[in-house]
């Protein structure tokens, strides 16, 4: 797996983890499908921000699945 806090390591259809704002406490993970990278920025300590094809938003925990 690899690091969620790069930018340069995500891609649009790739399968990751991400963490929901509502979830930052808890920690619980959402996996789907990368749909929009939302940070600009080439690095992010907490994660990049995602935006899923199911709509969801939030921080990349892990890459489950990249065969880019």
């Amino acid at each position: 797996m690899s690091e969620g806090n790069t930018r340069a390591n995500i891609k649009p259809g790739m399968i990751v983890n991400i963490i929901l704002k509502k979830d930052q406490r808890s920690g619980n993970l959402t996996e789907g499908e990368v749909k929009d990278i939302l940070t600009s920025s080439p690095y992010h300590s907490r994660g990049i921000k995602v935006r899923l094809t199911d709509g969801s938003v939030g921080r990349v925990a892990e890459i489950v699945e990249d065969d880019f």
